[in-house]
């Protein structure tokens, strides 16, 4: 059976996701970990709980969501697997550092591409990749359907959706892959967003305001 630890980091208050099992294998999902301490702060949390990190995941490759790439390559020798359609948003990251005054260290390791129909194992456990783009051109969700979760990334929050004004971001694209992707799923499947608390799809199919 699957945990899941959210800690939120940086100046943009990214949520970093960490999924682990009784087996004491864990997988980072987004690490967004910019300053030391938050480095220091995820570093902890595996010596505290005896956690051996065996997989890196990205949902996007907005700089928010890539800071700590590098940091986990470094420290857990764990290589990198996203979308091939957000291998130039990864290039291009730290740019979008300077530009936010964020400048950071980018990772430049090996690259796994993952698509939809895709499985991510960890032990006996399984997630299923949604592709959701939108928000940007390879967004991708995680979604554990025995336990009735999904990491969602950027594409739908409590009572909101990613935005779309960045590279690479269509309007109509995410409201369709929301709606036929996420929609789609129970009502009580819970999501874990990129920012902010989590939601159900049954809340946000009721109250979001973009539906």
């Amino acid at each position: 059976m699957l945990q899941v630890k959210a800690f939120t980091f940086s100046p943009i208050q990214e949520n970093t996701y960490v999924l682990y099992t009784e087996q004491n294998k864990a997988i980072i999902i987004d690490p967004g970990c910019y300053f030391p301490v938050e480095q220091e702060t995820l570093k902890m949390f595996f010596q505290d709980t005896q956690l051996e990190p065996v997989q890196l995941l990205n949902t996007h490759c907005h700089l928010d969501h890539v800071f700590g790439n590098h940091w986990v390559h470094q420290t857990y020798g764990l290589e990198l697997w996203l979308h091939p359609k957000e291998e130039l948003l990864l290039e291009r990251a730290p740019e979008s550092g300077a530009r936010w005054g964020l400048p950071f260290e980018n990772y430049t390791g090996p690259l796994h591409f993952l698509r939809e129909g895709d499985t991510v194992l960890l032990g006996n456990d399984a997630l299923e990749l949604i592709e959701a783009p939108g928000h940007s051109p390879g967004s991708i969700c995680f979604y554990c359907k025995a336990q009735g979760f999904i990491i969602g990334g950027d594409v739908l929050f409590r009572d909101s959706i990613g935005r779309t004004d960045l590279p690479g971001g269509d309007h109509a694209t995410l409201l369709s892959s929301i709606r036929e992707k996420l929609f789609t799923l129970p009502d009580e499947v819970v999501v874990y967003p990129g920012h902010g608390p989590a939601t159900t799809i049954g809340y946000e199919k009721r109250n979001n305001p973009f539906f």
